[in-house]
């Protein structure tokens, strides 16, 4: 039988104390990682917001449908920390670097259709009625970001080869630097300096791609220097390439389809006026920043809880998974006090609008309630991940979104009339049931895993 939570964290408080260092050590780097990934889209939206509000537009439409592609891509890299983990924790070093090539193959085949489906967005774009000039813009932008799509790729493959053997703080360095290279890139590009002709919204998305061949570049070369050039392998074989694949689709799918929800909800939203639009935007970018915090404590769990059914040790994954949770939970739980005391402070940050601010601490306090579950569902996501398990995740991110949040939100927005907040509640309601969920599949399966009873 699997030990229950508060039982286990009684049971083994010194041990729990023992795994916090190494979580910590590992998640830190990680979850400074993660933010600066955000701050990359951020800086690309400030910098072209100075150009004037047509380039703007350009740049943050581009953004948003970019993102949606590029996060696919990502999640399809997300098995190596389940393959590379367990391999690391059995020592089989050389089965490490098997798998950092099924991640490579796995690129070489994904980012081309990924591209072409940026290419064609549009036709898209003629079908939701968008602007001709704005149009334009989006198109410059998209084409020119396409070209990061292979280098994020294999920024991905790289990262999680190297975070699955505890080497983080490079991950750490190569993302807080590339928004330098971002910022720079976009000055220069968008404004055209130097002697450089100005590319417009264009030069947005040609900075962003530079980054991220220089993340990548950093990465490899960090990879080289540690472990040397011998014995790498350019083929997995079939059998690996097919398990990269199998734990990888599931990870995309519930990526992807967890950043389109939210994507249109907003789309929706746009029918309801710039009050609402407003406040919605800036309640989800205050609770996107705080889900960066147990979205990098989540790939540390996911290493942690790896490396120890690689080694076999039934009690040291579940330590790890339970820790990482407590550390999300905990974490997501004071984000929630202060969306609910201060709201109205945090969204005065963004604007002195009083009605935008009004809507935004509406929804802000409605977000406190879902904190604490998303902290449980991001982790327990990558604790599951370190056992093997990414359909699961995937099923209940999907089900209870799209089958339950999204269609109550709009019932109570549109039918019921509660505006945006009717979308913030089922919204919040679906990430109550995911975190609930992967909470129970994370309990039932550290003690039903093959071998450990």
């Amino acid at each position: 039988m699997s030990t229950p939570p508060i039982s286990f964290f009684v049971r083994t408080g010194g041990a729990v104390r023992e795994e916090l260092r190494p979580m910590l050590k590992l998640a830190l780097p990680l979850v400074f990682a993660e933010l600066g990934w955000m701050a990359m889209g951020v800086a690309d939206t400030v910098i072209a917001g100075h150009a004037g509000r047509e380039m703007l537009g350009a740049v943050a439409l581009g953004h948003g449908l970019y993102y949606t592609f590029a996060v696919f891509g990502i999640g399809i890299i997300l098995g190596l920390d389940t393959l590379i983990s367990q391999a690391f924790g059995r020592g089989d070093l050389q089965d490490c670097r098997r798998s950092l090539a099924g991640g490579l193959v796995t690129s070489v085949l994904v980012a081309p259709p990924l591209i072409g489906l940026v290419w064609a967005m549009g036709p898209v774009m003629d079908w939701f009625g968008i602007d001709p000039e704005l149009k334009a813009g989006t198109q410059g932008y998209l084409r020119a970001v396409s070209w990061g799509t292979f280098p994020l790729m294999l920024y991905a493959s790289f990262r999680r080869f190297l975070q699955a053997q505890d080497v983080v703080r490079p991950v750490m360095f190569a993302l807080v630097s590339a928004n330098i290279v971002n910022i720079l890139g976009n000055w220069v590009l968008i404004f055209g300096k130097f002697g450089v002709p100005a590319f417009g919204a264009a030069g947005s998305g040609y900075a962003t791609s530079l980054a991220r061949v220089y993340m990548a570049g950093v990465l490899i070369w960090v990879t080289v220097a540690r472990f040397g050039w011998a014995g790498w392998t350019v083929w997995p074989g079939w059998d690996r390439l097919k398990e990269v694949l199998r734990l990888g689709l599931p990870s995309a799918v519930q990526i992807s389809f967890e950043v389109a929800v939210f994507a249109a909800t907003t789309a929706m939203l746009g029918s309801l006026g710039p009050v609402a639009l407003g406040g919605h935007q800036i309640a989800l970018n205050l609770v996107s920043v705080t889900y960066m915090i147990p979205l990098g404590i989540s790939s540390a769990a996911a290493v942690r809880v790896g490396q120890a059914v690689g080694r076999n040790d039934r009690a040291g994954a579940k330590r790890a998974g339970w820790v990482g949770i407590g550390l999300g939970a905990g974490f997501m739980t004071l984000a929630a006090v202060v969306f609910w005391t201060v709201p109205a402070f945090m969204a005065g940050a963004y604007t002195n609008d009083s009605e935008v601010v009004a809507m935004a601490s509406s929804l802000l306090v409605i977000g406190a309630f879902f904190q604490l579950f998303d902290g449980i569902q991001a982790v327990a996501t990558g604790a599951l991940r370190g056992l093997g398990d990414t359909r699961t995740p995937m099923l209940a991110h999907v089900i209870c979104y799209w089958a339950i949040g999204l269609p109550l939100g709009w019932w109570l927005t549109y039918p019921q009339g509660l505006g945006a907040r009717g979308f913030w509640i089922g919204l919040s309601l679906a990430l109550i049931l995911i975190g609930i969920i992967l909470l129970a599949a994370w309990q039932s399966k550290i003690g039903k895993r093959d071998g450990w009873n």
